[in-house]
């Protein structure tokens, strides 16, 4: 009886997972119109034909999954840093007031990411708040043009939409460490650097996974954010490209392709992530 409890959650993935994945896979496999060039899908397995990928599979291809990775890698590790110490904060030190930053933390979940991209855009205009201060504090002597083609703001676009969805599984996983574990490491002489480095830095060390693969594989599909604080060619992300075959009269074969090879790619983190928390559960044990 108890596994009948799962049919519901299995037909969701069924319909909404792996049908419209096998429908990608049939596009991507298939071919295209003679007279109007659009994708007809094959949905026989028996003649599927791989044109599609060897088509994608070239050096532009590559140079842009390359700069995809530098951008999600460098956007995840600030992510880290800078969210690391905001949810240790609210775990041990949020007092009466953790409930509080805990809404404030989820507040922007409220509000669309294409909004909170486009409040990001008026910041970091010529004349927008980002550039006064900074002149202010006398750290730039004139306007930078923070939105012509600069990688760091794609990155930081990037930290800025995610790091939410990174903070609070490190919340969760900093809050289940039993306080007793910290007074013991400081009873046996244990200083608080050390007893961070020794005892609350491994037991979060799921959470910092989870937050992790949380943030990292919707960066990898990202496009909004480098369309929208960059727009140069030279920023062009993963999602873009797929955004760009698709938009094509008859690219669909090829932007299928490509959303397989790129899940392909990031399903590594995920197996990753799975193998992790098998390990720790059979550590527990």
């Amino acid at each position: 009886m108890w596994p009948t409890f799962a049919a519901p959650g299995l037909i969701w993935l069924v319909l909404l997972f792996l049908v419209p994945f096998y429908a990608i896979l049939s596009v991507a496999m298939g071919t295209l119109d003679p007279i109007f060039g659009a994708a007809v899908p094959e949905w026989n397995p028996l003649r599927w034909d791989a044109t599609s990928f060897a088509e994608v599979m070239n050096s532009t291809t590559l140079q842009v999954f390359g700069r995809t990775c530098a951008y999600v890698a460098i956007a995840g590790i600030l992510s880290l840093f800078i969210g690391y110490p905001v949810a240790y904060f609210i775990s041990r030190h949020g007092g009466r007031f953790k409930t509080t930053l805990l809404v404030l933390l989820i507040a922007p979940f409220w509000i669309s990411y294409l909004m909170r991209m486009l409040a990001w855009v008026n910041l970091l205009q010529d004349d927008g708040y980002v550039n006064r201060v900074l002149m202010f504090l006398q750290i730039l002597d004139r306007p930078k043009s923070w939105l012509a083609g600069e990688s760091l703001t794609v990155v930081l676009g990037l930290v800025y939409g995610y790091i939410p969805f990174l903070i609070l599984p490190l919340y969760a996983a900093l809050d289940r460490i039993d306080r007793r574990l910290l007074e013991a490491a400081r009873d046996l002489g244990a200083s608080p650097l050390k007893t961070f480095l020794s005892v609350t830095l491994p037991l979060s060390r799921q959470g910092m996974i989870a937050g992790s693969v949380i943030i990292l594989l919707p960066m990898f599909g990202d496009y909004y954010t480098p369309d929208l604080l960059s727009g140069s060619p030279g920023n062009t992300m993963t999602g873009n490209q797929i955004a760009f075959y698709l938009q094509a009269p008859s690219g669909a074969n090829r932007g299928a392709a490509l959303v397989i090879l790129l899940s392909a790619a990031v399903s590594v983190l995920m197996i990753y992530y799975l193998i992790t928390v098998a390990r720790a559960a059979r550590e527990a044990q």
